[in-house]
């Protein structure tokens, strides 16, 4: 018994690995031509071995691989060219400001090139210098690869870094691939017509997974190889019960309603990492209970749970305290007129104070040291208080 859980904790170690690993959930795509990761590397390394500018967008939902690839890409291209490729990084949400942005350029560059960065030097300044660090990176043959994820936010206000770049692109000198991330499918139409005429147009778009993919999928992360390190016959007997899972119409029910509620990579990771922390660990196997309880702590209710741990506690403590609702309501009138609580918003003022939504003025901690002050707070208000805090 004790060698059977030692190896189903070897196992589940290395699924859980697998799934942590975005190199090794996404590098099935490396063994497709019409993947858009192949397709942006072909585009990224044929600009850097021909020397020549380009710009790209990635667009697509949140969770689906757009940054997954990015990096796949950009760990192959430094692998095969180490000493022609500069990555700057940026994120629309750290630096939409076009002053932040020029200066975060200049840092990375700075320290890519280990160059001594002035913080002092104006927006003015740092442009020039990004400018020219462009012009001696392709004299160098070096391609500079800018990152921009959140691209849609960079092309808010007057867009002068989207300008600065694409512009300083045009020029024979440089040697500069732009790529813009985003979840904004219009994200091109928000540009300036004058940003958008030094814009290669290219787009990349990422779309949730089909059924079909998210079985193959499935396989790639589940099914374990014979060099996993664990022992053969238990590899045989984990990959047979696990292909009998996959051809189970439950199984397949339970990957629709997966689904149709989100079928983002990001959310079947999700979904199986939960799967296999539920392994059976007495037989070593996963189950259908498994990937059964995963789903439904995916489809978890927070109201309708703390509801039901409400009624739990109360039935617990078999509490005979009951209020009139004219009592309650005069109790939360209270709340408001002491500014504990407050409405969310604005809207709804035509509703029933009950109705409105409110959110609380004071911290947690502030709350628990009043409820314990409070010789005359109901015990169970205490518990449910604790329960809630701790869920």
């Amino acid at each position: 018994m004790a060698a059977a859980a030692s190896v189903a904790s070897q196992a589940q170690a290395v699924l859980r690995g697998r799934l942590c690993d975005p190199g090794f959930v996404h590098s099935a795509l490396r063994s497709s031509p019409d993947t858009n990761y192949s397709k942006l590397k072909y585009l990224v390394a044929s600009s850097v071995s021909e020397a020549c500018n380009n710009s790209v967008l990635l667009l697509g939902p949140r969770g689906c691989g757009k940054a997954a690839v990015v990096d796949m890409v950009l760990e192959d291209l430094k692998k095969e060219h180490p000493d022609a490729i500069s990555v700057i990084r940026l994120n629309g949400m750290l630096h939409s400001d076009d002053n932040c942005a020029t200066k975060e350029i200049a840092r990375q560059l700075c320290l890519e090139h280990q160059l001594s960065f002035s913080k002092m030097a104006s927006s003015d300044d740092n442009t020039e210098f990004i400018i020219d660090m462009l012009r001696e990176c392709g004299l160098a043959h070096k391609t500079v690869l800018f990152i921009l994820e959140e691209f849609d936010l960079f092309a808010q206000g007057k867009q002068r870094l989207l300008y600065s770049l694409l512009d300083a692109m045009q020029t024979l000198t440089s040697q500069a691939v732009v790529i813009g991330v985003s979840c904004r499918l219009d994200a091109d139409q928000l540009l300036e017509k004058r940003v958008r005429s030094r814009f290669s147009h290219r787009k990349l778009l990422f779309v949730p997974s089909s059924l079909e993919d998210t079985e193959r999928l499935l396989e790639h992360l589940l099914i374990l190889a014979k060099d996993s390190g664990l022992p053969a016959k238990y590899i045989t007997d984990y990959n047979s019960r696990l292909t009998t899972i996959f051809s189970d119409k439950r199984f397949k029910g339970i990957l629709n309603s997966l689904m149709d509620a989100d079928a983002t990579t990001s959310n079947i990771l999700r979904f199986l990492f939960r799967a296999v922390s539920y392994m059976d660990m007495e037989s070593g196997f996963l189950s259908m209970e498994s990937f059964l309880k995963a789903l439904s702590s995916m489809q978890r209710q927070p109201k309708m749970d703390s509801l039901q741990e409400y009624r739990s506690i109360q039935d617990a403590y078999k509490t005979s305290d009951k209020y009139a609702t004219t009592v309650c309501f005069r109790a939360f009138e209270h709340l408001l007129d002491r500014e504990l609580i407050s409405f969310g918003d604005n809207r709804g003022r035509n509703q029933a104070l009950e109705y409105r939504p409110v959110k609380l003025l004071i911290s947690s901690r502030e709350l628990a040291q009043s409820l314990k002050l409070n010789t005359t707070c109901p015990a169970v208000l205490q518990k449910l208080f604790d329960r809630e805090r701790y869920m």
